[in-house]
């Protein structure tokens, strides 16, 4: 390999028309027609035409081609050329071949494969134009989230992921000993370590990972996941409604604005993401079940929504929808009633259209002391490892809120996937820990 050319990332080719570059990748193609082979090569950012034409390169490169196999790895040198009909849009008149590695035969073959097959050969699915597409767009979903809570002076502070007590009772967590202290659970919510920083500087968020050991199978559940939550000093349920509403709309275009190739690939239409208007819908609880009802499908006061209830509803709007103001009895002990209807707890969840289904869920917190202790009796929960989170109310407590969206739903929405296990790199389900 000639190291004085440049060497160039295949999405930067227009920038290299007319020069001779060095490409490196993996064979995503091959084909021949007497003096003329073809092969495109992908290297991450992109896919690329080599053409070799015999005697343009010498007879061992040219030779070199006989060699090769799908996702074997290389280095390509040749003259840059625009060419609409080419994958990406541009040609290598190649001058130069160099096999790297030359791969065994690739059991991904260019036909339909059963779920647990790809599932089973997840770390080289993930090479796949599709896989591609869809890290991409949780690349940008990521971004965009840190770019919009920064915009808004929020402060990103790391939550443990050990924890030594549950957010939400200890039914759905993964147990661990820790060490020669007890047991210890691997964290459902970065939630009650983040209200504590809010009462420090604010407005603050975390980013990272998620267990919950729920025995559901199905396309929304996984059991590690990833979520953004927030939580905000003097913020009541409506300044968090409308943060979750404004954060939404925000990655939803921002994905359509730097993605809109990979949606391409992905087949999805970016027309509904980009009409995306504010306001959202709103509906109470009561009005949720009324709906549900008029659709043939009751469900008893004071049930939570299922994921089945969570689709009908969805299916309803061209948008998300925010549904607020659930039954206490159905959500978690750290959540505020209602002064004017005790048995409502201050809550949202919003449900994503399409029949998506629940993408982030938050309320307004607990803020007084006796109440919290009371709250903590009523789920029997115990207070001796939550002390720390009591204190809270006993320093300085003030109204507050807060909510986790949910990268691996958000994704799934916004690129029209069937089943969270591809928005995320490497599944972990109820019944999957390989690879």
């Amino acid at each position: 390999m000639n190291l004085e050319l440049p060497i160039a990332d295949i999405a930067r080719l227009a920038d290299h028309v007319g020069q001779t570059v060095t490409v490196r990748g993996w064979v995503h193609h091959l084909r021949s027609s007497g003096k003329v082979r073809f092969l495109v090569v992908r290297d991450g950012t992109g896919l690329v035409q080599g053409v070799l034409v015999k005697g343009q390169l010498s007879p061992e490169d040219f030779a070199a081609f006989d060699r090769l196999t799908l996702e074997s790895s290389l280095t390509l040198t040749g003259q840059v050329r625009a060419e609409p009909r080419a994958p990406g849009g541009y040609e290598l008149e190649v001058t130069r071949v160099e096999p790297l590695h030359i791969a065994q035969d690739y059991p991904i073959a260019p036909k339909e494969h059963g779920v647990a097959f790809l599932m089973d050969h997840r770390h080289l699915w993930l090479r796949s134009p599709r896989q591609q597409a869809i890290l991409k767009v949780r690349d940008e979903v990521c971004r965009a989230c840190r770019d919009f809570f920064h915009d808004r002076g929020f402060i990103l502070v790391d939550t443990p992921i050990l924890t030594p007590t549950a957010c939400e009772g200890t039914t759905s967590l993964f147990e661990t000993d820790y060490l020669d202290r007890g047991k210890a659970y691997l964290s459902q919510s970065g939630q009650l370590y983040l209200e504590a920083a809010a009462m420090a500087l604010g407005r603050v968020y975390c980013f990272g990972p998620t267990f919950r050991a729920e025995k559901s199978k199905t396309r929304r559940h996984l059991t590690e996941f990833w979520m953004v939550e927030a939580e905000a000093a003097f913020y009541h349920l409506e300044d968090i409604m409308q943060l979750a509403e404004d954060l939404v709309r925000f990655v939803a275009l921002r994905v359509v604005e730097h993605r809109g190739e990979e949606l391409k690939t992905l087949e999805r239409d970016p027309g509904p993401l980009s009409a995306l208007a504010q306001p959202f819908p709103r509906l109470s609880y009561a009005e949720a079940l009324a709906l549900l009802k008029e659709q043939g499908k009751e469900l008893a006061w004071g049930e939570d929504l299922g994921g089945d209830e969570e689709t009908v509803i969805s299916q309803m709007f061209d948008r998300p929808v925010l549904v607020h103001h659930y039954p206490r009895i159905c959500k978690a002990f750290y959540m505020e009633a209602d002064p004017r209807e005790p048995e409502l707890a201050l809550c949202v969840d919003m449900l994503a259209p399409e029949g998506y289904g629940e993408i982030v869920g938050g309320s307004q917190r607990v803020a007084d002391l006796d109440t919290l202790l009371a709250r903590l009796e009523e789920h029997h929960l115990p207070r001796e490892p939550l002390e720390w989170y009591l204190d809270l109310r006993r320093y300085g407590s003030v109204p507050h809120s807060g909510f986790g969206l949910g990268i691996e739903r958000l994704v799934g929405w916004l690129c029209g996937l069937k089943h969270v296990r591809e928005a995320i790199p490497f599944p972990r389900l109820l019944d999957r820990l390989y690879p």
